[in-house]
C-alpha cells in the first residue's frame, strides 16, 4: 500500500507545529491545530498505557514533558489524560482524540514506539490500539516503527494502511542500551520487504547511505526526520520525496 499523493504535497510537521516558547508542546492538541491550521501533514507518536491504550506521547519516561517521573507504561489511561504538558495548558490525549481533531484534513503519520526494548517480537497490544483507533477513520493516514516486528503486525492488524520502517545509522552511542548486533543489523535495513513496507522515514543526517538509494530505486517512497533547517531541507531534497520538520519554516 502506497502512500497517498497527500503526504507529498506539503512537509510534514515532526509531533505538530510545537513551539515551547509559545506554550505549544509537541504531540499536544494545540501543535496538532497549528499544522491543520498552516496546512500541513502530522508525525505523531503513540505509547502505551498500563490498560493497552494508544497515548500520544514521545517520551517512555514522562518527567521531561509533565515534570513527574516513571514510565507512561505503568499509568493508566484515566490518569495519563489527567496529565498537564510542562509550560502549557494542554493535557495528553489518546490516539481516537487526535484523529477525532485531524479529522481527515491533514494527512497523519503515525510513529508506533518499541515496546519490546530490544526492538524484538514482543509486540502486539499498542499496534492493536493502534488498528482499532485507525477503524473507520476516513482520512489519509500511516503507520511506522523503528521496530520491524511492529510494522509486521500492522501488515496483519491494519492491511488498508500504508506501512513504514523509521531507519538511521543506528549510532551505539544514541540507542544505549541495545546492542550492537542489533544495531548493525538495523542499519542495514533488511526488513524492508519482509513488512510488506512502502516507505521508509530515515535519518536526515544518514540519507547518503547507499541502501536508502537502493530501496528509492526499488519504488519505496523516502521521507526523512528531523529536518531542522532550510539548508538541511534543500540538501535533503536531492533524496527524499518529503521532509519532517520542526524549529522553522520551510520555504
Amino acid at each position: 500500500m502506497k502512500l497517498p499523493a497527500t503526504f507529498f504535497t506539503r512537509p510534514i510537521t515532526h509531533r505538530g507545529l510545537h513551539d515551547r516558547s509559545k506554550g505549544v508542546i509537541e504531540n499536544s492538541m494545540s501543535a496538532f491545530q497549528a499544522a491543520i491550521d498552516a496546512g500541513y501533514g502530522i508525525e505523531l507518536d503513540v505509547q502505551m498505557s498500563s490498560d493497552a491504550q494508544a497515548m500520544v506521547f514521545h517520551d517512555y519516561d514522562m518527567a521531561r514533558l509533565t515534570g513527574e517521573r516513571g514510565p507512561i507504561q505503568i499509568r493508566t489511561t484515566k490518569t495519563v489524560q489527567g496529565m498537564t504538558l510542562k509550560n502549557s495548558s494542554d493535557t495528553i490525549f489518546d490516539l481516537p482524540a487526535v484523529l477525532e481533531l485531524i479529522d481527515g484534513r491533514v494527512p497523519v503519520l503515525i510513529e508506533i514506539k518499541d515496546q519490546d526494548g530490544a526492538m524484538g517480537p514482543n509486540i502486539g497490544p499498542l499496534e492493536k490500539a493502534v488498528a482499532d483507533a485507525l477503524k473507520g477513520y476516513q482520512g489519509d493516514a500511516a503507520v511506522m516503527s523503528f521496530n520491524p516486528h511492529s510494522v509486521t503486525h500492522m501488515a496483519e492488524l491494519a492491511p488498508e494502511r500504508p506501512r513504514g520502517l523509521v531507519t538511521g545509522a543506528f549510532r551505539p552511542k544514541n540507542w544505549a542500551p541495545l546492542p550492537e548486533k542489533i544495531l548493525d543489523r538495523l542499519r542495514g535495513i533488511p526488513d524492508y520487504e519482509a513488512c510488506q513496507a512502502s516507505f521508509i522515514s530515515h535519518s536526515v543526517a544518514d540519507l547518503s547511505r547507499p541502501r536508502v538509494a537502493e530501496l528509492k530505486k526499488q519504488g519505496a517512497d523516502v521521507l526523512c526526520w528531523t529536518v531542522k533547517s532550510q539548508v538541511q531541507a534543500d540538501s535533503a531534497a536531492s533524496v527524499a520525496n518529503n521532509i519532517t520538520f520542526e524549529g522553522f519554516t520551510p520555504a
